[in-house]
């Protein structure tokens, strides 16, 4: 049963809503969205800040506890608030993260949820006043020590995502079950042609044109690391490759094998459940999807260090990687957040800079290319988004409760705003070795 914190109220021009159902809030699974926090200055605080964001962003504010003055204009972004006292009191507590636990406890929806979080991550760092950006030092949280990801936590991080169920990632992945950026075709004005018939077909381009920047081709020697269901080794194996793939997901290690030997592909790719920093033999090649998000921070050079040690000479390294502005990571990179502590534990995007600090600094590795689809990752999201609500109903067949399927909402609705205002990006991007000549 959850406490409901007494109601904090600022004027507002908002209409009123309906009320929602409360979840069934599991403390044991769910102990930070069962528990309302009890802050009353802060969620009076939180109030007029809401209130502010509201008239600068043009976002329109509906409560149950505010009389009607007018409905929301066409296209205007819509903050449905349903108990605004817990809500307060969350966001009040925990900033960012108390308003996503808000959602997961039902406090509050909105008619369009991207196009409600596109608006917030819009130059997020304009959303606090230049004069009130000291109380984040109130709310903000340093992320748990139990999640860095040394060698004793990351098999734990990768289990807690990623091992959740093959069901789970199959109710919303296409065919290929694969789980990063696809590469549609484009228009000729440059956007993304995204559909779901689509999706398979650009998520083999998206690999294959990772394989052509890494040279993969018969005979090459090939190590990938981070497995997901197996894709990207069968499809490196049919090009006549020899591949060994690591991964520390048990569910995906069980099923890519399973997916190797069906395909008559098992001479050819080998899947093990191994570190990366375990990593031994020598390749041609090295290749690994949007996996360098979960090393950490502090790890990156041990990462770079691993692909720079096991690079045969000549050898090519191509990356898929997440990215985001140098200066943002650098502002919150000892900062926990809602999708930290709910999605990936452990993890932290880099900048393109990084990337290439890091390997310059550690390695003899340098980025000699870089190629960004950001807008082709928002229309992946939108495609998985939209799949993973038409198949929602199963997820209580899978063990998984009101609490979860919210949160995945809030996650992939989230990842796809932060793509669409460019906050986020995706690139590949080439590494080569600068070889020492006597």
């Amino acid at each position: 049963m959850t406490t409901t914190a007494p109601t904090t109220t600022a004027p507002t021009t908002t209409v009123p809503t309906t009320a929602t159902p409360t979840p069934v809030l599991d403390p044991a699974r769910w102990p930070d969205v069962a528990r309302v926090p009890h802050v009353p200055l802060r969620a009076a605080v939180a109030a007029r800040l809401l209130q502010r964001i509201a008239a600068r962003r043009g976002l329109h504010v509906e409560r149950p506890d505010v009389r009607r003055r007018r409905p929301a204009p066409p296209g205007t972004p819509v903050l449905r608030v349903h108990r605004p006292g817990d809500f307060l009191h969350r966001l009040g507590e925990g900033g960012l993260i108390g308003f996503g636990e808000g959602y997961q406890a039902g406090d509050w929806d909105s008619p369009d949820l991207v196009a409600l979080l596109t608006e917030l991550a819009t130059a997020p760092q304009t959303l606090v006043p230049r004069g009130t950006q000291w109380l984040r030092r109130f709310h903000v949280q340093r992320p748990p020590a139990a999640d860095l990801p040394t060698i004793a936590n990351a098999r734990r991080n990768i289990h807690r995502h990623y091992d959740l169920s093959n069901e789970l990632f199959a109710l919303f992945l296409d065919p290929t079950m694969t789980y990063s950026s696809a590469i549609f075709p484009t228009a000729p004005g440059g956007a993304p042609e995204a559909s779901w018939d689509a999706l398979p077909a650009a998520q083999h381009r998206k690999i294959d044109r990772l394989l052509d920047l890494a040279r993969v081709g018969p005979g090459t020697r090939l190590l990938e690391i981070g497995t997901g269901w197996g894709e990207l080794a069968m499809r490196a194996a049919t090009r006549g490759a020899r591949v060994v793939s690591l991964t520390l997901s048990e569910e995906q290690l069980d099923l890519a094998r399973r997916r190797i030997a069906r395909a008559g592909l098992d001479d050819r790719a080998e899947v093990r459940l191994c570190d990366y920093r375990a990593a031994e033999g020598v390749y041609d090649a090295v290749v690994s999807v949007e996996m360098i998000e979960a090393v950490g921070r502090p790890f990156w050079p041990d990462y770079f260090a691993t692909l720079d040690r096991v690079l045969a000479p000549g050898g090519r390294v191509a990356l898929q990687s997440i990215s985001m502005p140098h200066d943002r990571m650098l502002a919150g990179s000892r900062t926990q957040t809602w999708i930290l502590k709910y999605i990936f534990p452990g993890g932290r995007i880099p900048s393109v800079r990084a990337i290439r600090e890091t390997a310059a600094r550690h390695t003899r590795l340098r980025v000699t290319r870089t190629d960004a689809f950001g807008p082709h990752y928002a229309e992946t999201l939108r495609l998985w988004r939209e799949r993973f609500a038409e198949q929602s109903a199963q997820l209580g067949g899978l063990g998984f409760d009101e609490v979860f399927r919210r949160t995945w909402e809030f996650y992939l609705a989230y990842c796809e705003a932060g793509f669409r205002t460019g906050y986020l990006d995706v690139h590949q991007l080439l590494l080569t070795r600068e070889e020492v000549t006597a």
